[in-house]
């Protein structure tokens, strides 16, 4: 199956997860992909297939040097971001791309720009993978799903190339920071492992925000609007006036680059009696996550003075730290990542994500894992796209990697 065939196949799954469910994987569709890609890799011939109840899919390509060799992990992510449909994903594969503008046809008001995105004027004779306007296109992480599958693939059809053993790990619900949980580290292995889960190509991702999510809740007293004078706390009010008091000119998305940090609100809901937002604290510093959450109280601490009958909680939870402290442990792992890039003819980028990644999770519980580069682009948008070139030079990418890692020596 060639790689396109590949990711085609995976973004129309549905693997869409969900942050209020309580179980593991948040959405049970995920399982659908993940038990597709065990099947993948047993017929492909890896070694120590599973994929467990949680849907975290393991596998192994075994080494074909004869010394002992380090072994690394290939790690992507199977579900799609919750803020945006996943379901009924119909891709529209553009070959020979033109360089201009692309009008979507699932929904003729959402058009890719070249202005926006001008990434594009990289693609021109090349193929691009968009939405139809509807729905994400899933790229992120299926791209990188496909990238994997595809070097595997590669690495076990020509057993002339000398490489080491790889650890291959598909795991489910990084959109909602639950990335590694229920993953068995012990089992999985390795001296380092390599996200495929970065934008364009040639990206070497060392550091990442350091997150915590919050969520504000306001309690108010709801009565029949008619007698509502002195009576009524009116939840939804009060959460307005806080949201309004959140910074505009700094602070914000949409007004921060770079190592800037942010609060962000992305959700609300409820209603009179009670009313929450769900926000996310960002910060390459992760020191200025208690500075963040600390606005967020000074604000509730005013509210709660001119609300005195309302209730105002913040909650604080800890989510994922800046992975640069944790690469420190193998500084092979991104020294051999600038070379194998190297390797595959394509000039190597050192970047920061501002966002996280499962690997920015498997560095802090103890594997050094940077993050690269899968093709993708404008994730978490029905305006996301996809190059195949630049998934084509990562697969390679991987494969110059494995070939590196195959000369060291585990004792050594």
């Amino acid at each position: 199956m060639s790689l396109l065939d590949r990711f085609l196949r995976y973004v129309r799954i549905d693997t869409q997860s969900d942050e209020r469910s309580p179980t593991s994987p948040s959405t049970a569709r995920q399982l659908d992909l993940s038990r597709l890609l065990a099947d993948e890799c047993r017929a492909l011939g890896l070694d120590d297939v599973s994929c467990d109840e949680h849907g975290i899919v393991m596998a192994t390509i075994p080494p074909t040097v004869k010394h002992t060799a380090p072994m690394i992990v290939w790690n992507s992510h199977v579900d799609t971001s919750p803020e945006y449909s996943g379901a009924n994903v119909q891709p529209i594969v553009h070959e020979n791309y033109d360089g201009r503008d692309l009008v979507l046809p699932g929904d003729p008001s959402r058009v890719l720009r070249v202005a926006d995105q001008p990434a594009l004027k990289d693609q021109i004779g090349r193929t691009i993978i968009t939405t139809d306007g509807t729905t994400l296109l899933g790229a992120d992480d299926k791209a990188g799903v496909a990238i994997i599958m595809t070097a595997a693939e590669r690495l076990l059809s020509d057993r002339g190339i000398p490489h080491g053993p790889v650890r291959v790990c598909f795991t489910v619900d990084e959109e909602i920071g639950r990335g590694i949980q229920g993953l068995d580290f012990q089992k999985l292995g390795g001296v380092c492992g390599y996200t495929l889960d970065s934008g364009g190509v040639g990206r070497i991702d060392c550091e990442t925000f350091s997150a915590d999510g919050a969520t504000v809740t306001v309690r108010g007293i709801n009565t029949h609007p008619s007698v509502g004078k002195g009576a009524m706390v009116n939840a939804v009010r009060i959460l307005s006036q806080f949201l309004s008091r959140l910074p505009t000119d700094r602070l914000s998305p949409e007004t921060t680059d770079g190592r800037e940090g942010f609060l962000h609100p992305y959700h609300i809901e409820g209603g009179v009696a009670e009313a929450s937002a769900r926000l996310i604290l960002r910060d390459f510093d992760t020191s200025r996550l208690a500075d963040h959450a600390a606005l967020l109280e000074s604000i509730a601490d005013d509210l709660r003075r001119e609300h005195p009958r309302a209730s105002i909680n913040i909650a604080i939870r800890k989510q994922y730290r800046n992975m640069r402290d944790g690469l420190e442990r193998e500084p092979r792992a991104v020294a051999k990542a600038v070379e194998a890039v190297r390797a595959a003819g394509i000039e190597p980028r050192l970047d920061i994500i501002r966002g996280g990644t499962d690997g920015a999770l498997m560095t802090e519980a103890g594997l050094p894992c940077p993050n690269l580069s899968s093709g993708q682009h404008n994730p978490h948008s029905p305006l996301e796209w996809a190059s195949l070139a630049e998934m084509q030079q990562s697969v390679e990418v991987l494969v110059q990697l494995a070939i590196l890692w195959g000369r060291e020596r585990a004792d050594g």
